[in-house]
């Protein structure tokens, strides 16, 4: 009598969570051409998980963790898919003319929204984590501050000269605007009369 009861709610419960999961992803493809407001909703979140730490004065690993796996992600944006340092082989150059002479656009290890969903769901797993005391383990955290700082800027430096050796750019600021000379009546440029 108890399993046929368990077996007609677990249909419902496994519906009722499909149809959460489709409403959620719905809202998170929704989400994907609305940049600004999902980083402010990002940041907000970082600042709530700060207060909560600062008012707690409490666990300082779970931050120093956070930190670490924000640093993580933010160093794949800011890496190419295709990075000549990770193939086997090494760089190589292009077997044809073709090859030199393609355009190939600069694409990301990990996209924008990826970043910011990955960014996101771990500040919010942290928020969690500060709920539980076995989270709270005792550290000096001026240690832990210093150490993420000077591993900070020894990453972005060694992010920074590969940038340079292989002469990407991670960062664009939308379309290329040209500036012309004379408009003509359809918006092109004037043919000059000889």
């Amino acid at each position: 009598m108890m399993s046929e009861a368990d077996e007609t709610a677990s249909p419902d419960v496994s519906q009722s969570m499909a149809t959460a999961q489709r409403a959620f992803q719905f809202w998170l493809d929704k989400s994907t051409i609305h940049i600004l407001p999902r980083w402010a909703a990002f940041l907000c979140l970082l600042i709530l998980f700060f207060l909560r730490i600062y008012l707690i004065q409490g666990f300082f690993i779970v931050a120093y963790g956070l930190g670490i796996f924000l640093l993580n992600n933010f160093i794949a944006f800011l890496s190419p898919k295709d990075d000549p340092m990770l193939s086997d082989d090494g760089p190589s150059l292009p077997n044809t003319s073709r090859e030199a002479s393609e355009y190939r656009p600069f694409t990301r290890r990990l996209p924008e929204f990826k970043f910011w969903y990955s960014c996101f769901k771990g500040t919010f797993v942290s928020i969690g984590m500060t709920f539980f005391g076995i989270f709270d383990i005792p550290v000096f955290w001026p240690i832990l501050v210093f150490y993420f700082i000077m591993l900070f800027f020894m990453t972005m430096k060694r992010q920074i000269l590969h940038m340079y050796k292989h002469r990407y750019v991670p960062l664009s600021w939308g379309k290329t605007k040209y500036k012309g000379g004379a408009q003509g009546q359809y918006g092109g440029g004037v043919k000059s009369r000889q």
